[in-house]
């Protein structure tokens, strides 16, 4: 068929050109910015320490008692039990108690205000007070971005975590670094694993007894801790382990599902308090001489944090800090309150007073390496913490031997002389790994840093003979001069923890590599993309030259500007982490200000702006939506709760409040049905296809509002019922949806009748929506009606000031081929504030898992990942990318020279492609953003997944664009 530009394959074939440019675009920056860090294939060996300089001390030892095997076999290294450092524990439990925010283990006295979630672990809370010198809290802090699967990876390895593995984690894959775990199964250790089925998945040929439950399933609060239930208790009377890591996950589920601030937190809390207790006393009572945890050591702590709404991935306070208890079944002497830090106390709940320590998540390799005798993972770069070390009573004994004229240590000494000697093999293996990492990697380490840690470290060594000779003091030297801050082994402990916190600083604002060419020929397709629209643009002028005339033409300039610069506006806010935090409000001010210049044109040629007045409420209510949506104190799952409160001002267990989140939803549901049914029966055309979209998207609509009172607390319902409307409602939502769909594209393409373009277009436009839009309300949730319904009523406004503009336009005789870019941007900035209103944000605590698993209880990657995906861009790209031909029809409804078929097609291109090239331009400014920012300290908090989701919805609007232009001409 012909168009008024030639074949309608010539007004397809840009935005295919446009998709394959932006897919390489964006393949190309991202390989050189999302590079990971160069994991290398060396790992650690016992043996490896002879050709270290931090042998002096025990070298005498090592030579009568250690002779490296040749193949260092895992039984042999048992039965020889010492290699880096001398064991100091002989069996570990480590609990691992996903999202533990740090207010759940700290007393409620250490914080301003106490919540409800506070002081339910009182049991850890207890120990650290009662037990003294053997049991301490940590606040522990992670490095972001803090998905479960980065954390562990960071915690086996000892590595800062890399961004790009967080598209892992739905699919972890094995860790093929040195890692905790290969180096405990290397040397003898026997590890069971029970919990988290990510351990497997991480390390799936490491463990003698593994007992993996499914993860991936947010609204299952107790399959996996039941499983570790089950295990956990009897494996503490076993002697077939030396490592046990139960990994439980029902609070990090509780908060994703329903909050922090909610009954199924607390009941979790609870639970753990209560599995905890009999944990210890299990421990306890088989510590004495000859039990099986005579001298085991127990270690309590969570991967990450969660916000109030239950949400991580980010590095706000709330997501990187969590918690750690550590507890040694044997006590350490008293001096250990010297190396504690007592620059964190508070009362507990009893008036004692409770020291709370700070301990880096980084550290937590090489910590318990050294506790257990096995070598530091080759790529870590963590430094022994001493508090921990300190809390094992085997830490403290000395070597001093009371001959040849010289005394034994004092405690406190003697620990001072084994922790030094742990930190130089420490600062040893850092310092080996950093310059085969700078030797091998492609870009490596800036040279200045290099150089400077190089120093620092050599100042150590140089003064490490001279400690060691000390070591052995004579007869008579008072206590308090081994024990003081001046004593050689504690100026030699300073001097290592100076290296290794600035390689630490070093690798924290160095780490990734970035490929500049590569980024650099990414971002030069983005700008050819660009280049590619403008050119597109200026053909389909060209083309409607006939139907205009030149005062037409002169008379668009100050359109073109205004909308220009509103886009270039929010494009150049990305530079800031300011605006990008405040996104949501910086797009609802520009959509508030393409209103106002719509207002202005309304006034200026005396007219009533009823449409642009109301348009401007409607940006006001967006708003407050928009500050709820962005702000992490309201979870998905009580937006309109938080929404009715902070708007109406109603007090919490008001039956209107109710009335506002159960059954006005519902309400609203109808409300939508009614439109669609004003709508489509305007249509003369397809009646029985339309008598079936009107009949699917109905009973869509029934089974969404089914699917809610399921939820609802406000009648009792039968099981059958809650079971059907959580369920299996759902499902069928889904099927209809893809069934009119289905049908929508077969009619599209078997039709044969005679009708206007216009009217066509207007039934296969409604046609798309009506499938895809119930499907989108039920993954929304209660707050799905309201967007919708501010879609649609912003629409209409954009619309009908734009029809009314371009009517007058008209009759002056100045035309309207040419797009006014005004209604596209504010249809664009319009999709932009509804992302935010939803609840969503451009970082990855912002997806909503929990829409992945409505209808469904059990993970599936494809199924839980498309939901999701749909979730994410539904309300913000796939509905009004679909509906675009509307603000063509609209328009052209009452035009007869103007509904001609080529002419539709024209304007149509035109308007895809305003708006493809405003989505273009901020994702452009993006890249542009992130290369400049990318030594930025939140370049990977902030900035990088901003740059993601932009990158993805750039490639989903084109997609979305090219498949409506196969789909519509």
């Amino acid at each position: 068929m012909e168009t008024a530009g030639g074949s309608k394959w010539s007004l397809i074939r840009p935005f295919l050109v446009i998709l394959l440019i932006h897919s390489l675009a964006i393949y190309l920056f991202t390989r050189g910015f999302l590079l990971t860090r160069t994991e290398l294939a060396s790992f650690s060996h016992c043996s490896d320490l002879t050709h270290s300089p931090c042998s002096s001390i025990s070298s005498s030892h090592r030579r009568s008692n250690f002779t490296p095997p040749p193949d260092e076999s895992p039984d042999e290294l048992h039965q020889d039990r010492r290699c880096w450092t001398k064991p100091a524990v002989d069996r570990l439990v480590i609990i691992v108690l996903d999202a533990l925010r740090f207010d759940f283990v700290a007393p409620s006295t250490f914080f301003k205000d106490k919540k409800a979630w506070m002081d339910k672990l009182r049991v850890l809370q207890k120990l650290a007070s009662a037990e003294g010198s053997s049991a301490r809290i940590f606040k522990a802090i992670a490095d972001p971005p803090t998905t479960s699967l980065q954390r562990l990876k960071g915690l086996t390895t000892g590595g800062l975590p890399t961004f790009i593995d967080v598209g892992n984690s739905f699919g972890a894959p094995a860790i093929v670094e040195d890692n905790l775990i290969h180096q405990l199964v290397r040397n003898g250790k026997r590890v069971l694993m029970m919990g988290d089925d990510t351990w497997l998945q991480l390390f799936p040929d490491h463990f003698n007894t593994s007992y993996p439950y499914p993860s991936f399933n947010v609204k299952d609060l107790d399959t996996v801790d039941n499983g570790v239930i089950e295990h956990l208790l009897p494996s503490l009377y076993k002697e077939d382990w030396d490592v046990l890591i139960a990994h439980f996950l029902g609070v990090d589920h509780a908060g994703h599902i329903f909050g922090v601030d909610s009954a199924q937190m607390i009941q979790k809390l609870e639970q753990y308090n209560s599995i905890l207790e009999e944990v210890v006393d299990v421990l306890k009572s088989e510590s004495g001489a000859g039990g099986h945890h005579e001298n085991t050591f127990l270690i309590v702590m969570g991967d990450h944090g969660q916000t109030t709404n239950g949400d991580h991935g980010g590095g706000t306070a709330e997501e990187v800090e969590t918690s750690l208890f550590a507890m040694s079944l044997q006590s350490p002497p008293a001096s250990v309150s010297s190396v504690l830090d007592s620059s964190f106390c508070y009362p507990d709940l009893d008036g004692r007073k409770l020291c709370v320590g700070i301990f880096e998540q980084l550290d937590f390799a090489v910590t318990i390496s050294a506790l257990l005798g096995i070598p530091f993972p080759f790529g870590s770069i963590g430094r022994v913490d001493p508090e921990i070390y300190a809390l094992s009573a085997h830490t403290w004994e000395g070597r001093g031997t009371g001959t040849n004229d010289c005394q034994p240590s004092s405690d406190l000494a003697a620990w001072k002389q084994n922790y030094a000697n742990a930190l130089c093999i420490n600062s040893w293996q850092v310092r080996r790994y950093i310059d085969l990492y700078s030797a091998t990697s492609v870009i490596g380490l800036p040279i200045e840093d290099l150089n400077h840690v190089s120093e620092l470290y050599s100042q150590a060594q140089t003064n490490w003979s001279d400690t060691v000779s000390s070591s052995y003091l004579p007869m008579g030297t008072p206590d308090r001069i081994q024990d003081s801050e001046e004593s050689p082994f504690q100026q030699q402990i300073d001097a290592y923890s100076d290296f290794l916190e600035s390689v630490a600083k070093l690798a924290r604002s160095a780490w990734t590599e970035f490929d500049g060419p590569l980024m650099g020929v990414g971002l030069s397709c983005m700008l050819v993309s660009l280049a590619i629209h403008l050119l597109a643009i200026r053909r389909l002028n060209i083309l409607c030259k006939p139907y205009q005339n030149a005062l037409s033409i002169l008379g668009n300039y100050f359109s073109l500007v205004s909308p220009l610069l509103l886009v270039a506006i929010r494009a150049a806010s990305f530079l800031s982490n300011s605006y990008i935090l405040a996104e949501g409000s910086v797009a609802n001010f520009l959509l508030a200000t393409a209103g106002i210049i719509r207002l202005q044109r309304s006034i200026s040629e005396w007219k009533l702006p009823t449409n642009e007045l109301f348009f401007l409420l409607l940006s006001t209510i967006i708003r407050f939506g928009i500050e709820i949506g962005m702000s992490k104190e309201s979870s998905a799952s009580t937006f309109l709760f938080t929404f009715s409160k902070n708007i109406f001002g109603i007090n919490e267990g008001d039956p209107l409040l109710t009335v506002l989140t159960d059954i006005f939803p519902i309400i609203l549901l109808f409300v939508l049905a009614i439109m669609f049914y004003k709508f489509i029966s305007g249509i003369c055309c397809w009646p029985h296809f339309r008598y079936i979209l009107y009949f699917g998207t109905v009973c869509s609509y029934l089974l969404i509002a089914l699917h809610w009172a399921s939820e609802s607390n406000l009648m009792p319902i039968s099981l059958f019922v809650q079971y059907t409307g959580r369920n299996f409602a759902p499902r069928v939502v889904y099927a209809i949806g893809f069934g009119l769909l289905v049908l929508s594209v077969l009619s599209r393409f078997l039709d044969s009748s005679r009708v206007t373009p216009t009217a066509r277009m207007t039934v296969l436009s409604l046609a798309l929506v009506s499938s895809w839009s119930p499907t989108i309300l039920i993954l929304l949730g209660r707050q799905g009606p309201f967007a919708v319904l501010i879609f649609i009523s912003g629409a209409w406004f954009i619309v009908k000031s734009w029809r009314e503009g371009s009517i007058e336009s008209t009759r002056r005789d100045l035309g309207a081929s040419v797009i006014d870019p005004i209604p596209v941007i504010q249809w664009s900035f319009l999709a932009v504030c509804l992302f935010f209103y939803t609840g969503h944000w451009c970082t990855f605590d912002g997806l909503r898992y929990g829409a992945a698993f409505v209808g469904f209880d059990h993970f599936n990657i494809i199924r839980q990942g498309l939901l999701l995906a749909i979730d994410t861009f539904g309300v913000s790209h796939i509905l009004p990318i679909l509906s675009i031909p509307f603000i063509i029809t609209l328009q052209l409804q009452n035009s007869k020279e103007n509904s001609a078929e080529g002419n539709t097609f024209l304007y149509l291109t035109q308007v895809f492609l305003i708006y493809g090239l405003i989505t273009a331009t901020t994702t452009t400014l993006t890249i542009i953003c992130v290369t400049i920012q990318r030594r930025h300290l939140m370049v990977w908090g902030l900035f990088a997944p901003k740059y993601v989701f932009d990158a993805i919805g750039l490639l989903v609007t084109d997609a979305l664009i090219f498949m409506a232009s196969l789909y519509y001409y």
